[in-house]
């Protein structure tokens, strides 16, 4: 059995959210006041997210990745996450982090099942990093993505580029990928909080490769069916890849192959829009044919695009942190 949504996109791919709490306070995922907490009653339990997990498993899904907040700092994480890696007909079981628990939660994390990591970082100068984390050590970061190449996972960076904050710095995130197997991802600043003037730092997918053409000559590769939405780009012999994730300049909508469900149980069919299935319900019936049917509805619902580079198109701004980017 497979997923199929309205336009013929196959949908093989589930982020679970598993925590709304954070140890950062990066400037484009939430404000700096923070956000308000949920309570223990609010998130769901491990055994909700695992029967969700096995109901998506069941009904198609192949890949799915575990986020928050950071997901390190939700407590028994490991135990859940070999729980979930034993789940029949899961293919890969991908992690995103900031990295801050990586230094003593590498190896366990390997051991546990979980097959990719993908690790947030948006500089490599400390004075800019501690800017956009609003004070985390850079150098304990990189500590943990040191430990995280020791214990033999394969990497992907993810930086958020943001014209006048950090954009000076593309080249050398570029360069990372000539001599280390790792894959470095660009993303376009996106509007997730309240910031009226939002367009002011997006930097262009196209700009980005530009730049990157003019120190670094490189070819395309071919999607994977797993993959998520970045184009990637191997720089002429190159040890690792490059790519850009383009949600405004270039949406990648017509090619999107995933469903996401919040810390909450709120399952949504599109990261910019407000629709959902709210799961709680479903999972307190017990009756986890309904779950399955629960999420093969929201498939069937899901929209063919967001709308987030049209003038004056409304958007509800939100804390990433509370729905698991």
């Amino acid at each position: 059995m497979g997923l199929t949504d309205p336009f013929g996109r196959t949908i093989n791919y589930l982020r679970l959210s598993i925590t709304d709490r954070c140890n950062m306070r990066c400037v484009y995922c939430m404000p700096a006041e923070g956000i308000p907490l949920l309570t223990h009653n609010d998130i769901l339990s491990y055994e909700d997210f695992l029967r969700i997990a096995k109901a998506a498993v069941a009904a198609g899904i192949e890949k799915i990745r575990i986020t928050g907040g950071e997901p390190l700092v939700r407590k028994g994480i490991v135990p859940f996450l070999a729980r979930l890696a034993s789940i029949q007909g899961l293919r890969q079981l991908v992690l995103t982090t900031n990295a801050l628990h990586l230094d003593e939660m590498a190896e366990s994390l390997r051991d546990a099942g979980v097959q990719r990591l993908n690790i947030s970082l948006d500089s490599l100068r400390p004075e800019t990093f501690s800017r956009i984390t609003r004070g985390v050590d850079l150098g304990q970061v990189l500590r943990g993505i040191t430990a995280a190449e020791q214990a033999g996972f394969p990497l992907k960076i993810n930086m958020v580029v943001m014209a006048g904050i950090n954009d000076a710095e593309v080249l050398d995130f570029a360069a990372m990928t000539v001599n280390r197997p790792l894959s470095v991802r660009f993303i376009e600043y996106m509007p997730a909080i309240q910031n009226e003037r939002w367009k002011e730092l997006i930097v262009p997918g196209a700009t980005i490769l530009d730049r990157i053409r003019q120190k670094y000559p490189f070819s395309p590769l071919e999607r994977d069916s797993l993959a998520g939405p970045a184009r990637t780009f191997r720089i002429n012999g190159a040890a690792g890849t490059i790519g850009v994730i383009t949600p405004v300049s270039g949406h990648f909508c017509g090619e999107c192959n995933r469903i996401r469900v919040t810390a909450t149980g709120r399952a949504r069919g599109c990261l910019f829009s407000n629709a959902g299935i709210e799961l709680k319900p479903v999972l307190n019936a017990g009756d986890d044919e309904l779950l399955g049917a629960a999420l093969r509805s929201l498939v069937e619902r899901k929209p063919g695009r967001h709308f987030l580079a049209e003038a004056g198109q409304h958007h509800t701004p939100f804390a990433m942190s509370s729905i698991g980017g």
